[in-house]
C-alpha cells in the first residue's frame, strides 16, 4: 500500500495555461454566423444602399444650391428644382425602407445565433461532471448562462452591422469630400488625430473594468440564489443582518465598477461632439474666406459641412458601441471558456450498452479522494449479489454517501475497480448505468412543475406507470388530496408540501424509473414514524428482485438487510447481518447499543 501513496503523491498537476480567449474569441463570434449568410450578406448589402442614399442627399442640396440657387441654370427633366426635390424624397424613402428591411434581417438572423449559442450553453452545463460542479460557483454558470448571453445579443442584432454601416459610410464621406476638394477635406480632417489618441487611451481602462463587472455580477447572482434557498435558515438563526452586510459589500463593490465605467463612457461621445463642433468651426472659418474670394462655392461648403455632421455621427456611435463591443467579448470569452470544457464533459453514450443491468455490485481496492491528497475511501472492497439488499453505516465522513455517488459514475477513482455484472463502470455507457439506479436522497429536490412530472422528469414514463409508482410508494393517498391530484401544480422546491409528501414523490419518481437498483441515502431521516411504516412496506416491496443499497442513521431500519458494512474514516472494519454483527464485540454492536 506504501508503493499506491508514493505513485498517488507523486502525480503532478500541469499549471494551466492562460486560454488565448481573447485572440479567438472574434473569430469563433464570426464563425456563429455561416449558417445565416444569405440573410446577413442581403442586409449588408441593405446598409451600402442606406449609406449610399445618405451620401446623395448632400450632393443633391449641394447641386441645388450651387446651380438653381445662386445662378439661373436652365432646367429641364430631372435637372431642374422639382427634379431635384423629386430625387430627393425618393432617396429619403427608398434609404428608410431599406433601414427597416436591414434592421429585420440582422435582427432575425442575431436571435437565430443567440438561441443556437443559449442552447449549447446549456446543454453544456447539463454535462459537466460533479467534480468541475464541485468547484464552480452556481452563480457564475447562471451569470454566463443568461447575462453573458444577452450581452452578445447588441453584438449580433445591431453592433456589428452597426460597425460595418458606419466604416462604410466613413469611407463614403471621406470619398465624397475628396471628389469635391482635396484642400477643404485636409482641413476638415485636422482634428481627427487627436480624437483618436484620446478614444485610444481609455480603451484598455474600458477593458480591464468590464473584467471586474462581469466577475461581480455572477457573485451577485451566486449569492441571491444561495440566499433565496436558505431563507428559512436565515431566518430562524436571525442572519439577515450579517448576510446582508455581505451583500452590501458586494453590491458597493458592484457599484463602483459601474461609476467607473459610467464616468469613462461620459467622455466618449461629449468628446466626439466637441471634436466634431470644432470641426465645423475650422471648416466656416476657412471656407467663409474662400467664398469671399470667390475661390469655393456656397453648395460645397454646405455639402461639408453636413458630410462633417455625418462624419461624426458614426464616429460618435462607434464610440458608443465601443462599450458594448467590450462587454460582449468579455462575456463571449467566459462564454467560449464554458462551451471549451470538451475535455471534461461526460459522454453518456461511450462505452458498452447495457439495457438492464442484474445489480451484481463489486468493489475491488477502491481508493477515492476529492482533490487527489485527503482520502475519502481507503482500500475498499465488498460485493453486493442480484437482489441483496446492503445497508452501510458508520460516523459522518465515512464516506458512505461517496460510494453511491461512484457507484452512479458520478466521480472517477484513482485506484481499484467498481464491477457492475462484471463489467467495469467506466466502460458501461453512463446513460444506460444511470438509467438502472435510482437514488432516493434525504435532501429531495422537486421542480416547478406538477407532480406527474416530478414523477417522470422524461417522456419515457406513461400516465399508467407514475399511477402505479404512486400506489407503490404510498403516496396515493395524499396526493389524491391534492385539488388538482397528480396534476398538482408544485412550487419551487416543493416548499408547499411537508417533508414527508416531498419523500413520497421522490420515492415514486425511483419506483417509476423501474432501476435494477435503488439507492436510499438517508431516505427515511426526514419522515415521521407513520410514515416511515408506509416507507418501509414499500422498500421491501420494491427491493424484490433488485439490489438495494440503503445509507441510515436510524439503525432500526437496516436490520433485515442482508449485509451491513461498517465503514469508519473511509476503511470498511466490518460486515455482516444484523445478527453476526450482534453476536460479537463490533464496532456495529456499540453504535446500536449507545
Amino acid at each position: 500500500m506504501k508503493s499506491t501513496n508514493i505513485n498517488l503523491s507523486q502525480q503532478k498537476q500541469k499549471p494551466s495555461e492562460e486560454p488565448t480567449y481573447k485572440k479567438q474569441s472574434f473569430k469563433r463570434l464570426m464563425s456563429l454566423n455561416i449558417p445565416h449568410l444569405k440573410k446577413i450578406i442581403l442586409a449588408a448589402f441593405c446598409v451600402l444602399l442606406v449609406n449610399a442614399a445618405m451620401l446623395a442627399k448632400p450632393f443633391i442640396l449641394k447641386i441645388v444650391i450651387d446651380d438653381f440657387l445662386t445662378r439661373n441654370t436652365l432646367q429641364k427633366g430631372l435637372y431642374s428644382l422639382t427634379g431635384m426635390g423629386i430625387l430627393y424624397f425618393s432617396v429619403v424613402l427608398i434609404g428608410g425602407y431599406l433601414n427597416i428591411l436591414r434592421v429585420n434581417l440582422i435582427n432575425k438572423a442575431g436571435q437565430e445565433i443567440l438561441r443556437t449559442l443559449r442552447g449549447q450553453v446549456f446543454k453544456t452545463i447539463q454535462l459537466l461532471p460533479l467534480s468541475y460542479l464541485d468547484k464552480t460557483s452556481a452563480g457564475s454558470l447562471i451569470t454566463r448562462a443568461t447575462n453573458d448571453v444577452e450581452a452578445l445579443s447588441n453584438l449580433y442584432t445591431d453592433v456589428l452591422m452597426s460597425f460595418f454601416r458606419d466604416v462604410f459610410l466613413i469611407l463614403g464621406i471621406v470619398f465624397a469630400m475628396f471628389i469635391m476638394d482635396v484642400k477643404l477635406t485636409l482641413v476638415s480632417f485636422c482634428v481627427i488625430p487627436v480624437m483618436f489618441l484620446f478614444i485610444f487611451l481609455l480603451r484598455s481602462k474600458i477593458k480591464q473594468n468590464f473584467g471586474k463587472m462581469k466577475i461581480l455580477i455572477g457573485r451577485i447572482n451566486g449569492f441571491m440564489a444561495e440566499n433565496l434557498s436558505g431563507m428559512k435558515l436565515i431566518q430562524i438563526f436571525h442572519g439577515e443582518a450579517e448576510r446582508k452586510k455581505d451583500f452590501k459589500e458586494l453590491n458597493d463593490g458592484y457599484y463602483k465598477t459601474t461609476s467607473f465605467q459610467v464616468w469613462m463612457n461620459s467622455f466618449l461621445k461629449p468628446a466626439a461632439s466637441v471634436f466634431r463642433n470644432i470641426t465645423v468651426a475650422v471648416l466656416l472659418w476657412y471656407g467663409m474666406n474662400k467664398i469671399a474670394g470667390q475661390t469655393l462655392q456656397i453648395g460645397i461648403l454646405y455639402a461639408f459641412t453636413t458630410y462633417i455632421q455625418q462624419f461624426f455621427e458614426p464616429i460618435s456611435d462607434l464610440a458608443d458601441n465601443y462599450t458594448n463591443i467590450q462587454s460582449a467579448f468579455v462575456s463571449a470569452d467566459r462564454i467560449f471558456e464554458l462551451l471549451d470544457q470538451k475535455d471534461n464533459l461526460e459522454d453518456l453514450d461511450e462505452g458498452r450498452e447495457a439495457e438492464r443491468l442484474d445489480g451484481n455490485i463489486e468493489f475491488k481496492h477502491v481508493w477515492f479522494s476529492y482533490n487527489d491528497q485527503d482520502w475519502i475511501l481507503k482500500d475498499v472492497s465488498f460485493t453486493v449479489g442480484s437482489g441483496q439488499t446492503a445497508a452501510f453505516v458508520g460516523q459522518t465522513g465515512a464516506g458512505k454517501t461517496t460510494i453511491i455517488s461512484l457507484i452512479s459514475g458520478f466521480y472517477k477513482i484513482q485506484q481499484g475497480e467498481i464491477l457492475i455484472n462484471g463489467v467495469n463502470i467506466n466502460k458501461i455507457k453512463k446513460r444506460d448505468l444511470r438509467r438502472n439506479i435510482a437514488v432516493v436522497l434525504q435532501d429531495v429536490f422537486l421542480f416547478s412543475e406538477t407532480i406527474s412530472k416530478n414523477i417522470s422528469l422524461n417522456d419515457d414514463i406513461d400516465a399508467m406507470k407514475i399511477e402505479e409508482a404512486v400506489r407503490a410508494s404510498y403516496a396515493r393517498d395524499f396526493v389524491e388530496s391534492l385539488p388538482g391530484r397528480i396534476n398538482e401544480p408544485v412550487m419551487e422546491r416543493g416548499n408547499t408540501l411537508s417533508a414527508g409528501q416531498r419523500q413520497l414523490i421522490s420515492f415514486a419518481r425511483a419506483i417509476a424509473h423501474d432501476p435494477s437498483i435503488i439507492v436510499l441515502d438517508e431516505a427515511t431521516a426526514n419522515i415521521d414514524s407513520q410514515t416511515e411504516i408506509l416507507i418501509q412496506k414499500a422498500i421491501e416491496s420494491m427491493a424484490r428482485n433488485r439490489t438495494a443499497l440503503i445509507i441510515a442513521h436510524r439503525l432500526s431500519t437496516i436490520r433485515n438487510a442482508d449485509k451491513i458494512i461498517v465503514l469508519d474514516h473511509g476503511r470498511i472494519v466490518e460486515s455482516g447481518n444484523h445478527e453476526e454483527l450482534m453476536e460479537k464485540r463490533s464496532y456495529y454492536r456499540s453504535m446500536v447499543l449507545s
